[in-house]
């Protein structure tokens, strides 16, 4: 039998019940709108292992979004228990400025070679909005040290998402993120997004690509002396609905920013860490950008860490007596030897499990079944790049987000729909057994969903990722 939800409804003998209360009236709660937790109370857990999830009353749930993104090889995983168990007995802190430690070292180190040393320096930070900022203002900073201080503009996609700090939300462009806090941000130029779903009669993502990339140059003829570079999120602009395109947009804007003199920055937070089907996603184009922005699943879901990699080139225009040259960001968890040490283990099973192989096969299995089961159903564009897996859903009503999310609870899986696209993103552990169990449990919530579609009139759909 699949486990039900807890809800405000169920008998007080629920070892959940407490726990959602003592949590809404404490907790403020990210991305949700606190008068919701009444209907939509939080889930709690109370521990994990491998792609499951566990309640207070036993209850298990297939975790079908890597818990947003960061979770890799599963949950509770022995190896990076043991890593992390011995770094405890070893160091679990000290400050890198003026000092350096193995775990930040050896990451740098194997990071640089699986770019083949093109991004040869990397700087440490704690989440992925923090390392876009750090991304920014080292780009900034790289033009005004080489004498070009006018370049202090950037460009990002539309419906792009980069983060949620106020330099990130420089380069946002989701509204439900960004509206409120217009008056405290700068403006970034827009251009269009090459998401293969705005293909028109005759066209494939190739030719999409093409025709971004088109406004993207008529941008940067005309302003290019102004502009210092580039943001994209590359194959993949997840909080947008998982929207992909194709591998010759990279190429292209790699090109028209050597051309014109600007930098190019990589988003790879959530597409990197061979979500898309190898390691980073900019390989898949054959480009490296000048900076490449990793968080989310760098440390195996285990830590917050992110890190920016950059050119050795762009870190010698740093090197200087004048301080003012310097590159002067930091902040006290800079490159965390637990969190490090995390990382290296994870790095350590990609190796060991040859998990960009195996994730082929898997991605296979599931897309195929998925593409069976949908077959009649009301939605559309189903998509898939390496182990993210998405499609549409027509009409879908007041709240599907929300509606979804526990009738998916009740299927015994854990998911967050953007908006009316169900995403797919299992972590890497996921089994055979357990990708049936995860398309089984996806078709029956869909159907469940979509019999009650109109069951709730008006609200505002803000359950998100």
């Amino acid at each position: 039998m699949p486990p039900t939800i807890a809800s405000p409804s169920m008998p007080s003998a629920s070892k959940n019940t407490a726990w959602q209360q003592r949590s809404r009236r404490h907790v403020w709660h990210p991305c949700t709108q606190s008068i919701r937790l009444e209907a939509v109370p939080p889930l709690p857990i109370a521990r994990g292992e491998g792609v499951w999830l566990f309640d207070h009353d036993g209850r298990r749930y297939l975790d079908a979004t890597s818990s947003w993104w960061v979770n890799l090889f599963g949950h509770a995983h022995p190896a990076i228990n043991a890593a992390l168990k011995d770094q405890l007995d070893t160091l679990s802190h000290v400050m890198l400025a003026g000092c350096t430690h193995a775990p930040a070292v050896e990451l740098a180190e194997r990071l640089a070679a699986l770019t083949g040393h093109a991004l040869g320096h990397c700087f440490y930070a704690s989440d992925g909005a923090s390392a876009v900022e750090i991304a920014l203002k080292m780009s900034f900073h790289a033009w005004r040290n080489a004498g070009r201080a006018g370049k202090q503009n950037f460009v990002a996609l539309r419906q792009g998402y980069h983060g949620e700090t106020l330099g990130a939300l420089h380069v946002t462009d989701v509204p439900v993120f960004r509206d409120a806090y217009a008056p405290l941000l700068a403006n970034a130029h827009l251009v269009a997004s090459p998401d293969a779903r705005a293909a028109g009669p005759g066209e494939d993502a190739a030719a999409v690509a093409r025709r971004a990339a088109a406004e993207l140059e008529a941008l940067l003829a005309e302003r290019h002396a102004s502009i210092a570079a580039v943001i994209v999120e590359p194959l993949v602009q997840c909080a947008t609905g998982m929207a992909m395109h194709d591998p010759e947009y990279l190429r292209l804007v790699r090109a028209l920013c050597d051309r014109y003199g600007v930098h190019l920055i990589a988003d790879e937070i959530a597409v990197g860490c061979g979500r898309t089907g190898s390691f980073f996603a900019c390989e898949q184009a054959g480009i490296w950008p000048d900076f490449l922005c990793l968080s989310k699943g760098i440390s195996g879901g285990y830590l917050p860490l992110a890190l920016v990699m950059t050119r050795d080139a762009i870190y010698q225009g740093f090197v200087d007596d004048d301080v003012a040259r310097s590159f002067l960001h930091s902040h006290s968890y800079t490159g965390n030897a637990l969190a490090c040490r995390a990382a290296l283990a994870t790095l350590d099973l990609f190796e060991h499990e040859d998990a960009l192989r195996r994730n082929r096969a898997r991605a296979e299995r599931l897309v195929g079944r998925l593409r069976k089961g949908l077959h009649g159903m009301p939605v559309d564009h189903l998509r898939q790049r390496g182990m993210i897996t998405a499609f549409d859903v027509r009409e879908p009503g007041a709240r599907f987000a929300e509606r979804f999310h526990l009738a998916a609870r009740a299927n015994g899986l854990l998911m967050r729909p953007i908006g009316a696209t169900v995403y797919l993103m299992p972590p890497y552990a996921i089994g055979d057994d357990d990708i049936d169990r995860l398309v089984d449990g996806t078709l029956a919530t869909l159907e469940a969903v979509a019999v009650s579609a109109h069951a709730e009139e008006g609200g505002r759909d803000a359950a998100l990722a």
